[in-house]
């Protein structure tokens, strides 16, 4: 998984401080998302102790769903850590302490994409009405973001679905009635089909689950 994009794609990564970054070799395995290579960046923190209103508990591996929000009334290299290009990690607490000490307030760091491993296949939720499909891709292994994704019912062909904003994917075509696939496309170019994961009877609203990739 990457730093996240605006289009709020989920990403895992698995940061650490400079000062314990080791070595690693990872065999490029065909088929399987190894992760990507080690980057420089800086974190700060947000919020109290308890890490009220964040996401899970501190650890090492994150999910980044967003982007740092910028300040572009301060430079970027005294206040304005969020602003781009410079990459930048606002953490809860709890997860910034796991690195640094609370007195630091801003710390280099090492972090790289790690593959996201999740349980049960790829989860496909259908919104929207009869002239609007508006999909729902979550549960994603592997890199985790999705990029290019298509759908087919059991009378149209393979029909491109365009981004309407973070991995919710939208079709004016109508499928009511038909039996529904998914081909997706993850942002190492992997492409993963799940065939006629949603039968004929599907409602909007519901959810199925289809093919994952392998990590």
């Amino acid at each position: 998984m990457a730093t996240a994009a605006s289009s709020s794609s989920f990403t895992m990564l698995h940061l650490a401080s400079l000062i314990s970054i080791f070595a690693l070799t990872n065999a490029r395995i065909p088929g399987v998302y190894t992760g990507g290579s080690w980057e420089t960046a800086h974190a700060t923190f947000y919020g109290g102790s308890d890490a009220s209103g964040t996401m899970g508990n501190p650890s090492i591996f994150i999910t980044a769903t967003n982007f740092c929000p910028p300040n572009f009334a301060l430079p970027s290299d005294n206040g304005g850590w969020c602003n781009p290009p410079r990459p930048h990690f606002d953490l809860a607490m709890p997860m910034f302490l796991k690195i640094a000490e609370y007195r630091a307030g801003i710390v280099p760091v090492s972090f790289r994409r790690v593959p996201c491993r999740k349980q049960g296949g790829i989860r496909f939720t259908i919104n929207g009405f009869r002239y609007f499909n508006l999909v729902l891709i979550t549960n994603v292994a592997g890199a985790g973001d999705i990029v290019k994704v298509s759908i087919k019912g059991t009378n149209t062909g393979w029909t491109s679905m365009s981004r309407n904003w973070g991995q919710n994917w939208q079709s004016n075509v109508v499928l009511v009635g038909q039996a529904l696939s998914f081909r997706v496309k993850g942002s190492d170019k992997r492409t993963s089909t799940s065939w006629n994961v949603a039968p004929t009877n599907w409602q909007f609203g519901q959810t199925f689950t289809g093919k994952n990739f392998r990590y």
